[in-house]
């Protein structure tokens, strides 16, 4: 039965580095006849959380009229979740922290997901990125049943486009071939 796979992308750059692994990825998810859609965050209007407390304090939906409510009813109905990120001063950038955030209204409802993080970042030190990985993880830690499957770490590459030479290509490629 085919798996329904949800990339989130949070780079600010269509064809940036974490972005061209998304898409080689989502190349191998394809070719094993999953159901695959990517949401790129940039094109999207997600508004920070306000802490309003509306969803945890009296069980309604986020007052905010954005796309947050429709990519949180994705993550949902999926049953694998990639979110991609480049890396900031060793953290996730701020579009893919404020989409976690907003998942604050139903993350009781993303059950029993298979997880993968993909990372991009310009730093060769691949045990600097676990902080990265850790915020991902922090994340999965509030949800039920969740299960990392995998983590690229496209390390080495900062300017777009670095990342094409490299191996972590075929692993993108290779590991959405595993879902």
């Amino acid at each position: 039965m085919a798996k329904k796979v949800l990339i989130i992308s949070s780079s600010p750059r269509k064809g940036g580095n974490s972005d061209m692994l998304c898409d080689e990825f989502m190349k191998g998810v394809l070719e094993t006849g999953n159901e695959v859609e990517k949401i790129f965050l940039k094109e999207k209007v997600i508004h920070p959380c306000t802490g309003c407390s509306v969803c945890s304090m009296y069980g309604k939906p986020c007052p905010q009229k954005d796309d947050a409510a429709g990519i949180v009813e994705k993550m949902i109905a999926a049953d694998v979740i990639v979110m991609a990120t480049p890396v900031y001063f060793y953290t996730m950038c701020g579009q893919m922290k404020i989409m976690i955030d907003r998942c604050c209204a139903r993350y009781t409802e993303i059950t029993n997901k298979e997880f993968y993080f993909i990372i991009a970042a310009a730093e060769n030190d691949k045990g600097m990125m676990e902080r990265t990985i850790d915020g991902f993880r922090g994340f999965l830690d509030c949800l039920e049943n969740p299960q990392e499957k995998g983590v690229i770490y496209g390390i080495g590459a900062w300017k777009v486009g670095e990342i094409k030479d490299t191996p972590y290509m075929q692993e993108a490629y290779e590991m959405g071939k595993m879902v």
